[in-house]
């Protein structure tokens, strides 16, 4: 009988050992999701503060282009992309954001084309194979 009350108890023990690793599974799991959301949010919130600030400057096609896009790396661009490195995203210093404009052409009343903004935010966290990335497109008229 003793034999088998041992037995018994080692059961209990490996199936409480076993949920233990399930709870634990859990807590990481929901600890990389809750890292990624506050990725995926500072990224949101930097993109957002590009599109304010061309909304606040001259809104004309080529100045825009000049000072925001990526390419023309403009003052607006660098004055932007160092408040991106100060942020907490990983691996930002190797993937620089993008800023591109391309022309869309006035509807309705108004003939006056407008720039459509993509801003495109990218990272990668400790442990991940492939980068992430967040895009925002806003379009600005004149």
């Amino acid at each position: 009988m003793g034999g088998f009350t041992l037995i018994e108890v080692m059961a209990a023990l490996l199936i409480f050992a076993i949920g233990l690793l399930g709870i634990t599974g859990l807590y990481a799991s929901a600890a990389r999701t809750a890292t990624g959301a506050e990725f995926r949010t500072t990224a949101a919130m930097l993109a957002s503060d590009l599109i304010s600030r061309m909304w606040m400057s001259d809104r004309t096609a080529a100045t825009l282009q000049a000072n925001y896009g990526s390419t023309a790396a403009g003052t607006g661009y660098t004055s932007w992309k160092a408040t991106v490195d100060k942020s907490n995203l990983p691996g930002i210093g190797s993937l620089p954001p993008t800023v591109t404009f391309s022309t869309v052409a006035g509807g309705g009343s108004s003939a006056v084309s407008s720039s459509l903004a993509t801003i495109t935010i990218y990272w990668k966290g400790p442990g991940d194979s492939s980068a992430h990335q967040y895009v925002a497109m806003a379009q600005m008229k004149p």
